[in-house]
């Protein structure tokens, strides 16, 4: 549920504040909390092999506000295209930090940390911008009354 989670807070609470949120998740595992999969916490999950990935929410979380909000108008279509853009640099920034442990090819690194969790975080991203799209609307109306 990470994935959907990071993606809504860039969604629902704007670019600088969605990352915000994510550079504290980091920090509260960092300083021990098990916040992190399986109950993971410290310093060696964000250098290990999943650390990319984790870093990678940050700037997810912010690009997926900047796109959300760049447009005054909540439509669904609009956040389809922000949360994916945020998964996007979710897998780009996990795919640099898997190579650097793991050092084998580009197919075989989309083979290991890709493939396998593509259609369900596309299916996270989708359920991310419908949540934020409803979550616009009822702001706008409310504005308008």
């Amino acid at each position: 549920m990470q994935v959907l989670f990071v993606l809504l807070s860039g969604a629902v609470l704007g670019g600088r504040l969605g990352a915000l949120a994510q550079m504290i998740y980091l920090l509260l595992g960092l300083v021990g909390l098990p916040v992190f999969a399986g109950g993971a916490s410290g310093p060696s999950v964000l250098v290990g092999p999943t650390g990319g990935y984790l870093f990678g929410y940050v700037f997810a979380a912010y690009l997926t506000g900047r796109i959300a909000q760049s447009k005054r108008s909540p439509r669904l279509i609009w956040m389809i295209f922000a949360t994916l853009s945020g998964l996007f640099l979710i897998y780009a920034f996990g795919e640099i930090g898997l190579w650097m442990w793991l050092k084998i090819s580009f197919p075989a690194l989309l083979m290991f940390g890709v493939i396998p969790f593509l259609p369900l975080d596309v299916i996270k991203a989708i359920m991310a911008a419908y949540i934020a799209s409803r979550r616009q609307v009822k702001q706008l109306i409310q504005k308008q009354n």
